[in-house]
């Protein structure tokens, strides 16, 4: 992710002290730029519940990264408990993304049983970073992989604007570098090709208007802010070429839990011809599912994230204001189900394929 010129991702080990996280601070955008270290498996539950940090793969990364913590705090005497514990502690923060799980999953098993406490903290750490690595991998070639849909269309538009319409954030800040919906996108714009993004502003917390427009920002790409109901409208008068939108957790059939909002999006895109993609890496898949709108889990969030909204004032300030009755209640769920029949198709590090169980088991031999 290029940021004032810099490439960063959006968690690492400490420069000089590798017992250390560090991370973007993704509560604080788009008005400040600032880095957080996390030092303990505390410091990692609480930014992953109060997203601090947030996105599929960027939580499965982090969620490794709290178990290298969790490490260092355990006893050599009691290390496996103090592990397991960890454990859920993690899974218990964010229940919808199905990364998190997979990246715990994939740590305890990583650590040998028979091993000094130094050699298990190694294999930690070690198993972390691989994790991080392999996220970036992935969404680095997400982005080769979508960017032949855009290529196409721009030889159809007669390379004419291709425009792109997403919901959420799912760049770089979702991932460790690079993105899932927003990948194909820097791909195409680095080799020149004209694009232009639609983002939604994404309610409550406004993710898009916050963290995609300004990442886009960041790295040059043409965009515009959007109100969440606006999408339709735009594909009802041919301003939208496609729609690519990220996951948190896709069944083996292919329905996409992603950010609430989104099955909407697919509605709109399926009565104007508008082909629709969910741009996602294999972690995100989840094998053992297969009706998501009746077996993924939808988190519910706090109401007061729909009561009141923070933004700058004209002075400069940062301000939290209600825009309800002091009375009105609110419900607040995070994710919503889009229904395979509605996703023209998955981009994957893999490839692309249908969101059909045949197509994706096969891509995938699971």
């Amino acid at each position: 992710m290029n940021i004032n010129g810099k490439h960063f991702r959006t968690i690492w080990l400490h420069e000089e002290d590798p017992k250390i996280v560090r991370i973007i601070n993704q509560q604080a955008l788009p008005f400040t730029f600032e880095i957080i270290d996390l030092k303990n498996l505390e410091d990692m539950r609480r930014a992953i519940k109060d997203m601090y940090l947030r996105g599929a793969g960027l939580i499965g990364a982090a969620a490794a990264y709290g178990m290298y913590l969790a490490s260092l705090e355990a006893e050599e005497n009691s290390f496996d408990d103090d592990m397991q514990k960890a454990a859920v502690i993690l899974k218990n923060t964010r229940p919808t993304a199905s990364n998190l799980a997979w990246a715990v999953d994939i740590m305890r098993s990583k650590i040998p049983g028979k091993a000094t406490l130094a050699q298990k903290q190694e294999a930690a750490k070690n198993a972390a970073m691989e994790i991080a690595d392999g996220d970036a991998e992935y969404c680095r070639m997400i982005g080769i992989h979508g960017l032949a849909l855009i290529e196409k269309i721009a030889k159809k538009k007669k390379n004419e604007t291709v425009n792109i319409l997403t919901h959420c954030n799912a760049g770089a800040l979702a991932f460790v570098d690079y993105g899932s919906a927003l990948s194909p996108v820097y791909a195409a714009f680095d080799r020149g090709i004209k694009v232009h993004v639609w983002v939604d502003e994404t309610r409550p917390r406004n993710q898009g208007a916050s963290l995609t427009a300004w990442e886009l920002g960041r790295h040059g790409v043409p965009h515009k802010l959007i109100p969440d109901n606006a999408g339709g409208h735009l594909m009802q008068h041919g301003m939208v070429d496609m729609v690519i939108t990220g996951a948190d957790r896709v069944t083996r059939r292919g329905d996409a839990a992603n950010k609430i909002g989104t099955y909407l999006k697919a509605l709109a895109a399926k009565e104007n011809g508008v082909p629709f993609y969910v741009a996602l890496p294999s972690s995100t898949f989840d094998f053992t599912m297969k009706d998501g709108v009746k077996e993924i889990p939808i988190e519910e969030r706090d109401a007061s994230e729909v009561r009141f909204i923070s933004g700058k004032t004209p002075d400069g300030y940062i301000s939290t204001v209600q825009i309800c009755p002091d009375e009105t209640e609110a419900a607040n769920w995070g994710f919503d189900v889009t229904p395979a029949r509605y996703i023209t198709a998955l981009i994957t590090e893999r490839g692309i394929c249908n969101a059909a169980e045949k197509s994706i088991t096969k891509l995938f031999g699971a």
